[in-house]
């Protein structure tokens, strides 16, 4: 999403002007004429101003709704609407500065110690956001556009970030979100270390021909029809980046359903339970009827993962891009 977002205010200093007394040793007297020494004429003073005046420092910053962002000053007080931006706000360091977060930004676990704002799916707690008076608020793409504008009514500055597709639209990210809060440094710092993990599996899999295919159950309230993720989602990108292909790529929609037998037909080698962090067992998945046609089920390549690190446009897609890789060429990743 599209990002909103530091810079430090000119500090004047103020110079101590010191001042250096001597004293001259006292001479023998002795009997000689008086001479008049001649007078030495006392240059003006020229009395200087404490300090220059101060420009006064403007932070501009575009958002990617094409908004104009407008800061005086490095933001302090930061209230985060979506995991993504906690997590990045917290893996670049400047976690310090959120004070109000989402019900469902729980990562890292010193995330539990700012305050929460609520949910944030339909109507945002706008008198809630108000009360703790950030200096800025920072959404994501799960925020539309319209409760932006509810916010900016209510006097409140806030960026808008869209979310990443690749992992360079997540470098991207991070690093407007490190100019936005003054975490410049850390951000590049924390890109750099992503990329060279990402490096890491691409170089890996350089060369491998043997591409297996693979389904992702998001939800399977429906066991016979569970939902998946298609073409064009970051799931999407981590699958063919991780030397797969996307059982759900032709399928229509981001996020849609599909029905066993048609599952059957596209016969995945490998099955990952997005919904594991709801109870969904390897076990109950292959105890499903008609499963066991399946090469993954046959194999027991069914396994469980974190869906925050597949789902969450944040940093943690680099760990999902890793246990996806594993999964899928584990002779490769021991």
């Amino acid at each position: 999403m599209k990002i909103s977002n530091k810079w430090l205010p000119i500090l004047l200093i103020l110079s101590l002007l010191l001042v250096a007394c001597g004293t001259t040793a006292v001479a023998p007297e002795v009997e000689a004429p008086l001479i008049e020494e001649p007078q030495m004429e006392e240059e003006p003073v020229v009395e200087e101003p404490d300090s220059a005046p101060a420009e006064e420092m403007v932070l501009e910053f575009t958002d990617d709704l094409g908004r104009t962002i407008v800061l005086e000053e490095l933001p302090t007080a930061i209230v985060s609407t979506a995991p993504s931006i906690t997590e990045s706000l917290f893996a670049m360091g400047a976690g310090d500065l959120v004070i109000g977060r989402d019900e469902y930004s729980i990562y890292p676990e010193a995330a539990f110690d700012v305050e929460s704002i609520g949910p944030v799916f339909g109507d945002l707690p706008l008198e809630v956001i108000l009360a703790m008076e950030p200096d800025l608020v920072i959404v994501a793409q799960i925020i539309p556009a319209e409760q932006v504008t509810q916010l900016e009514e209510l006097g409140l500055t806030v960026y808008w970030q869209a979310n990443p597709l690749t992992f360079d639209d997540l470098y991207d990210n991070l690093r407007s979100l490190g100019q936005l809060v003054g975490h410049e440094n850390d951000a590049q710092m924390l890109i750099s270390s992503l990329q060279d993990r990402v490096a890491a599996v691409v170089n890996t899999l350089e060369g491998v021909e043997e591409k297996p295919v693979v389904f992702y159950e998001l939800d399977a309230t429906d066991p016979d029809n569970p939902w998946t993720s298609g073409a064009g989602t970051f799931i999407d990108t981590i699958f063919t980046m991780a030397g797969g292909v996307n059982a759900g790529a032709e399928l229509e929609g981001d996020f849609t359903q599909i029905g066993t037998e048609a599952l059957i037909a596209i016969n995945p080698a490998v099955i990952i339970l997005g919904d594991a962090d709801f109870g969904v067992t390897p076990e109950m998945v292959m105890a499903r009827a008609g499963w066991d046609a399946m090469t993954a089920v046959q194999t027991g390549a069914v396994y469980p993962i974190d869906s925050n690190t597949m789902s969450v446009p944040g940093p943690r897609l680099v760990d999902g891009l890793e246990t996806v890789a594993r999964f899928l060429h584990p002779d490769l990743f021991e």
